[in-house]
């Protein structure tokens, strides 16, 4: 079993109707998770609207769910100021979390020296084993193969990577020339069968809030060698990558969508995301109908 499970689900933030958290929503939405094939959870990261929270907010959600759950909870704590990610990885290690994932700092892109004394900085923060997280569509800054290889070979809690890069032939080197006990996850839900070919343990799944356990059989199968299954499993499944966000309704607004369908009072999304598009809870019940549920 991977240090923080197999399939973990980049969890939403709930929020109440005059848009402040709702912390009680937070340890339900994270037991219903945990119920339903999530075997860790990512709160604070970019699905958990983690741009528009407070660090003070910030801290309080993971300590909620921290609280309400016994799975590994992986604490978002990336920016793009070194001093605030430390800052915030300081407070999210004295609150119960279990590991950090840490993104690559957004907008200012700089250089690989400088991403290395980034990671470095957050990494001495905490005695908490680390996931990188390199999502360069959203960051505009991809982290070279050799910068995740140096911070895995030479920082001992650096021990995870979630990758969002698109790029599963650059992944598999990565694995081929890391330490072996440094895991890969993938974090692009549609790519994780092809992730998984290479030597990626698991995904930080958006889907998952809704098909943990069809992720989690799917994983199962490739894993027990039943690729035939496995494709057929994932075929079942591309429905559900494609609901997780696009250009009229980024994520996590389909996602909090779905979730309300599915009786979880998670809110909608803080400004500037939304508000959503019309219909869009009746394409999470079509979805969930064409997966053989019901609402």
């Amino acid at each position: 079993m991977p240090r923080f499970g197999t399939v973990l689900t980049a969890m939403v933030t709930p929020f109440a109707n005059d848009g402040t958290v709702d912390f009680d929503a937070c340890a339900q939405l994270a037991q219903y998770l945990v119920a339903n094939g999530s075997e860790g959870l990512v709160i604070a990261g970019t699905t958990g609207e983690s741009a528009t929270l407070t660090h003070d907010e910030h801290i309080a959600v993971i300590e909620a769910v921290a609280n309400a759950v016994d799975v590994p909870i992986v604490a978002g704590t990336g920016s793009n100021d070194t001093a605030a990610a430390v800052e915030l990885t300081q407070r999210a290690t004295a609150v119960g979390s279990a590991g950090i994932l840490t993104v690559t700092p957004y907008y200012n892109r700089p250089s690989q020296t400088g991403l290395l004394n980034h990671f470095r900085a957050v990494a001495e923060a905490t005695d908490l084993p680390v996931m990188l997280y390199d999502v360069p569509h959203r960051t505009g800054r991809k982290v070279a193969t050799e910068t995740v290889l140096s911070l895995a070979h030479q920082v001992d809690n650096i021990v995870a990577l979630k990758d969002a890069a698109k790029d599963p032939a650059e992944t598999a080197r990565v694995i081929a020339e890391a330490p072996d006990d440094f895991e890969v996850y993938s974090g692009d839900d549609p790519l994780t069968i092809s992730f998984l070919s290479v030597g990626a343990v698991g995904v930080v799944s958006v889907a998952s809030h809704w098909a943990g356990v069809e992720i989690g059989q799917m994983i199962s199968a490739f894993k027990a060698g039943d690729v035939a299954e496995a494709a057929r499993l994932n075929a079942a499944l591309i429905s559900s990558y494609d609901f997780c966000g696009w250009d009229e309704a980024p994520s996590p607004g389909p996602s909090k969508a779905m979730m309300r369908v599915l009786g979880q009072p998670v809110g909608q999304c803080r400004p500037p995301m939304g508000p959503d598009p019309e219909g869009l809870e009746d394409q999470a019940k079509e979805l969930l109908s064409q997966l053989g549920r019901s609402a």
